[in-house]
């Protein structure tokens, strides 16, 4: 379970929680984004859905699993992310529209390699 939320925080949208990084425009994806993440192949759970916000190109889980999402989406909407909690992790990629998104994402956690789709709607 887990291995999921950290997935989902992070796969969805890739983002990236900058340190020490001086304050960017806002950017078209800015805003609160739903994502469901689907398992294809692996012992992982099979769907989970999750709510993130964009922020400046980057993507922030407010959720409640302590996991570290570090990412970014570019100017073109293309997504590079990596999700990780403890011993486990993921990286996805993708691409946004101003509405929807969708991508790719592969993962390793207690239970072996995890590989499946993302997408995302924008709320």
């Amino acid at each position: 379970m887990i291995f999921r939320s950290m997935l989902v925080a992070g796969v969805m949208l890739g983002a990236t929680m900058l340190t020490g990084a001086g304050l960017r425009a806002a950017t078209t994806f800015d805003g609160n984004w739903s994502v469901l993440i689907v398992t294809n192949s692996g012992q992982c759970d099979p769907a989970y859905r999750y709510g993130l916000v964009i922020r400046n190109g980057q993507v922030i889980y407010e959720g409640d699993a302590a996991v570290n999402v570090a990412g970014r989406v570019s100017a073109n909407g293309a997504v590079n992310v990596r999700v990780s909690a403890g011993s486990q992790s993921a990286d996805g990629t993708g691409r946004l529209s101003s509405a929807q998104g969708s991508g790719k994402w592969r993962g390793t956690g207690s239970s072996g390699t995890c590989s499946g789709t993302w997408s995302a709607e924008r709320r």
